[in-house]
């Protein structure tokens, strides 16, 4: 876990900031306080003390994303290995896991999902990526992409929690937690056509997104449903033929 104690208001603010943002876990205490139980690496300002016994990372007030990376550096190079969990949707949830600590997490669209699976793959412990079994046509469009990657497809039956007040949003990412600590069959791709009923929600949405009422042939549907295109350059496509 990482800890951020730092008696400077501009650090504590820019650190915490660049951590929620990456939905890592971590704790913050006063400089002189005990650390708790699980600390692997604590973030401090530039006048702080030192803590004794444990990884520490002094961030700059005017750079605290450098301090954050570095601390999620010295994490993923522990012991643990990187296992990246993905729920697939339209805007994915991904987390990042080193060992049992998650450290990262994100919710991106998924034409930039693959590309966040591979950063943080990159120097990763013995990598694998998990992604769930379920919007079939997006999870496959990330495998096909992860080709270089170690990919597992995951049943994601009941990794979706139950949600309480003031948890919108946060549902696809707790899914992908899930996902990440349940193996899975090892894949190396994924080719699925799409059914009728798929092709025909796609070219409603491109009917809906069209400022011309346009609406996509079914050539170009499939090639959406296939991850080739975005429902706006089949549009274009559409509009040039």
């Amino acid at each position: 876990m990482i800890v951020v104690a730092t008696g400077d208001f501009e650090v504590y603010h820019g650190v915490v900031g660049e951590l929620r943002e990456r939905g890592v876990a971590f704790t913050t205490v006063e400089p002189d306080d005990e650390l708790p139980e699980g600390t692997e690496t604590v973030i401090t300002g530039p006048e702080d003390d030192p803590p004794t016994g444990v990884e520490y990372v002094r961030a700059d007030p005017e750079n605290p994303r450098e301090a954050v990376e570095t601390a999620l550096s010295t994490l993923r190079a522990g012991d643990g290995r990187t296992v990246v969990g993905v729920d697939p949707g339209d805007r994915p949830g991904i987390a990042i896991l080193s060992g049992e600590t998650v450290v990262a997490a994100f919710q991106v669209p998924l034409a930039e999902a693959a590309d966040v699976v591979r950063e943080e793959v990159a120097g990763g412990v013995d990598p694998v990526v998990r992604i769930g079994d379920g919007a079939r046509l997006k999870g496959a469009t990330m495998i096909n992409a992860l080709e270089d990657a170690r990919v597992e497809l995951v049943d994601e039956t009941g990794t979706t929690p139950s949600l309480g007040t003031g948890t919108r949003g946060m549902g696809d990412v707790l899914a992908a937690v899930n996902i990440a600590r349940m193996e899975g069959e090892a894949v190396e791709s994924r080719e699925i056509e799409p059914t009728e009923g798929e092709l025909t929600v796609i070219k409603r949405r491109s009917r809906e997104r069209s400022p011309e009422n346009r609406e996509i042939d079914a050539g170009l549907a499939k090639r959406v449903a296939r991850g080739e295109l975005t429902v706006e350059e089949a549009l274009e496509e559409h509009r040039e033929e």
